[in-house]
């Protein structure tokens, strides 16, 4: 499948993307082999291979939480616009009770 320098402009343009001469060239050769190489991928035959999101198996790394004590917590609820206690006083959200 080949593209031509109109077809990468017009992308250019729709991504609002401002190209040089030069990189449109650059860019009609890159397009161009990226859509042979789907191309390509295209042709395979994948009726029996199971979707998957990734490639290879990733497992979560991080780590567990943990509740902690805040350690300036009053520093924290001193930079509060408002307050009410121990706590932070933030505008109603929802319906009002009546």
């Amino acid at each position: 499948m080949s593209i031509d320098r109109e077809q990468v402009h017009k992308v250019a343009l729709l991504a609002r993307l401002e190209l040089t001469p030069e990189e449109e060239e650059m860019f009609t050769t890159q397009m161009g082999s990226m859509l042979d190489y789907f191309q390509q991928l295209s042709e395979l035959d994948v009726s029996n291979v199971q979707p998957t999101t990734r490639a290879i198996d990733v497992s979560n790394i991080t780590r567990t939480d943990e509740l902690k004590p805040c350690a300036e917590r009053e520093a924290i609820l001193k930079n509060a616009p408002d307050q009410d206690g121990d706590f932070f006083k933030v505008p109603q959200i929802l319906g009002s009770e009546e």
